[in-house]
């Protein structure tokens, strides 16, 4: 690259870094505006209803899509939105959310058209993400059936996002923190999420929380 080159690109960087705190200067002032007391409540402490789980993509912002403001939901993120019980980040967010927030409603969020889930579905050596896809390789085979049944591949692709938040939904109501805390405050409730690019809305896949529970129960019981 030319020195000439060079130049205009890190000029373009530091604009783009400047522009940040532009625009955070602007919100500071115009939230004191609206809310004089809003950064003494912000900075009392925070009591969120909701933990999303949701997807790593930058589209996606969820307070924007949701309509919540500062405070109101606690947010976790990694690609496709997935729920490992061996990644202690998304556990430590489960458990710290439930026990010591005491969320009511814990969401688990993914979008039509992830990317996530369209490598998963690609037959090819990704290296590290390979463990990570595997997640949701491990869904395509749980549903192989219905999956196969889907002619269209556009169609299987959306399918396959939904039956991935299913699964991480499940996941999360696997958790100790979780059934405990239902069964001794009948919260939080557990849902299952996608949000659409073409129309900008979120559709609810309606899990069935308490069903999905005691079926869970059956084996993975944690509340004793």
């Amino acid at each position: 690259m030319a020195e000439a080159d060079k130049k205009d690109v890190r000029k373009y960087l530091q604009q783009s870094h400047d522009r940040i705190f532009e625009n955070n200067k602007r919100w500071a002032e115009e939230q004191k505006k609206k809310f004089p007391e809003f950064f003494e409540k912000l900075s009392a402490g925070q009591s969120p209803e909701y933990l999303w789980i949701g997807c790593s993509d930058s589209r996606i912002p969820a307070e924007a899509i949701t309509g919540l403001e500062a405070g109101e939901m606690f947010i976790h993120r990694n690609i496709a939105n997935l729920v490992c019980n061996t990644d202690l980040n998304v556990m430590s967010v489960v458990n710290y959310a439930v026990r010591h927030l005491h969320v009511k409603h814990i969401v688990v969020c993914g979008h039509y058209g992830c990317g996530g889930v369209k490598a998963a579905m690609t037959p090819q050596d990704l290296g590290l993400l390979n463990p990570w896809l595997r997640n949701i390789r491990d869904v395509y085979r749980l549903h192989d059936k219905e999956l196969s049944a889907i002619e269209d591949e556009s169609k299987r692709y959306d399918r396959l996002v939904e039956l991935n938040v299913i699964e991480q939904a499940r996941n999360v109501i696997k958790t100790a923190a979780v059934q405990q805390a239902y069964k001794e405050n009948g919260y939080p409730i557990v849902h299952g999420w996608v949000f659409g690019f073409n129309d900008g809305r979120l559709k609810d896949l309606e899990i069935g929380f308490e069903e999905q529970l005691k079926d869970i129960e059956r084996i993975y019981n944690l509340t004793v």
